[in-house]
């Protein structure tokens, strides 16, 4: 495939963006359809947009095309996680070791970036054109606004157009592909504490912070301007869920009994909690992701729920390894995308998995005392083994070179050992002296 063939992005979020830019790069002609409005044209909703965690495999990618210090000046790093207890006692747990961390980053904020970028470097924007066909074997799109007129032909498609895709939609009625969506009880709304007076945060500004509540959970990251970005991830229906919450009163008992520090900084709690939406969690799987000369990437071909925050990296990633696979194959457009599929899969159902486990770990597990004495036993043996015991929250959020499928596997076999471990008797006492070489020595040997 020549590098001067036009390809058709479907979808101009942060992985369609980031792709326009690698792809621009190699050469090709780059248009990108986007069914919503050019949220430049938006009023500026700095402090008030769903943020992300960004960390090393998606640093890795901006790095490639350039843009890594330019999005690190949006950025707030979160060192570790702050514990909101019930009692409202706090307890910090770092994410790694000293100067590993992630990064808050405003969703609106990094794509602006990817827009002004993709279109410097020479990719066309569409927005306001929903995508109603697409015909596979002949590598062409009809608008909604063109619905009457002649399909746009290209040379190859890339359906980067998130978790209910028309790309993947039209893969649907083809044979042999498979397609599963599962959607979790819980789901999400957003909430916000403001700033303080002169921007001041109201909170640790270098932390993310998570009120665990067993069956449900409030977490809140930093914004430039001093205020949080908070999630309430709660279950849509029973006793305490969504649907129990529907007068100012429940909404007030909920909030002062659960989490009444935070509810004492968010003087519009309550129009906050009526006026903004509540979505769904789910992930979504298929296979294959490709059909003739149209792909799947990101959330269309594999997304996941938030409580890794690998959506963004995950998605990033993928531009990443396409572009190493298209200059491993010369530009060979069909070649390199099957192998794309063929390596790809795998990772991602892992981080799907490792996903859902992190929901319990976040919600249920992270302020118990057994699971903090777990946690600093593993530390210990990453201080006295640093390569040969990498925590698995490491080796997903620090560890690029670390495919999500190993993370995972060596999870496992951390998991079982750990689990002997914590059966020791009298364990709180004794783990210091722990045979911490023998552990290691367990793990290598699995």
């Amino acid at each position: 495939m020549s590098k001067h063939k036009n390809i058709a992005i479907i979808g101009a979020g942060l992985v369609g963006s980031l792709l326009a830019i690698y792809l621009r790069r190699r050469g090709y002609e780059v248009s990108v359809f986007e069914r919503r409005n050019d949220l430049r044209d938006e009023l500026n909703d700095e402090g008030r947009s769903i943020n992300l965690a960004l960390s090393n495999r998606g640093i890795r990618a901006l790095e490639e095309v350039g843009l890594a210090s330019e999005v690190k000046k949006i950025t707030i790093a979160m060192h570790g996680r702050m514990m909101h207890g019930l009692d409202g006692a706090l307890t910090f747990q770092p994410y790694g070791k000293q100067g590993q961390f992630i990064n808050s980053i405003s969703r609106s904020s990094l794509n602006r970036l990817l827009f002004g970028t993709a279109e410097a470097e020479g990719a066309k924007f569409y927005f306001n054109h929903r995508v109603t066909n697409i015909d596979l074997p002949e590598t062409s799109v009809t608008m909604e606004a063109n619905a009457r007129g002649p399909a746009f032909k290209f040379d190859a498609i890339v359906g980067a157009d998130g978790a209910f895709s028309a790309v993947r939609h039209a893969m649907q009625f083809t044979d042999r592909f498979d397609f599963s969506q599962d959607f979790i009880e819980h789901g999400y709304k957003e909430l916000q504490i403001p700033a303080g007076d002169g921007g001041t945060f109201k909170l640790e500004k270098n932390a993310l912070h998570i009120w665990p509540r067993e069956s449900f959970m409030l977490i809140a990251l930093p914004n430039p301007d001093g205020s949080f970005t908070c999630t309430l991830f709660f279950p849509f229906d029973g006793e305490l869920s969504f649907n129990s919450l529907q007068s100012d009163e429940a909404i007030h008992r909920f909030f002062e009994k659960n989490f009444f520090d935070a509810k004492s900084l968010m003087p519009e709690l309550i129009s906050d909690f009526k006026t903004n939406a509540t979505s769904s969690l789910v992930t979504m799987k298929c296979y294959p992701w490709v059909r003739s000369k149209t792909l799947l990437i990101g959330d269309a071909a594999h997304a996941v729920v938030p409580f890794y925050g690998q959506g963004m990296n995950s998605g990033f990633e993928d531009c990443k390894i396409l572009n190493q696979l298209l200059n491993q194959h010369h530009d060979d457009w069909e070649t390199a995308i099957l192998h794309f599929q063929e390596q790809r899969k795998v990772d991602t159902d892992a981080i799907a998995q490792l996903a859902l486990d992190n929901f319990i770990e976040m919600r249920d597990l992270v302020a118990d005392a057994e699971f903090l004495l777990r946690k600093k036993i593993e530390a210990k043996l990453h201080e006295l083994y640093p390569d040969q015991w990498i925590p698995l929250y490491s080796m997903v959020t620090f560890h690029d070179n670390i495919r999500y499928s190993e993370a995972l596997n060596i999870g496992v076999k951390q998991r079982k050992i750990m689990d002997e471990v914590m059966q020791k008797t009298n364990i709180k006492s004794t783990w210091e002296h722990l045979d911490f070489e023998q552990l290691v020595r367990q793990l290598q040997a699995t």
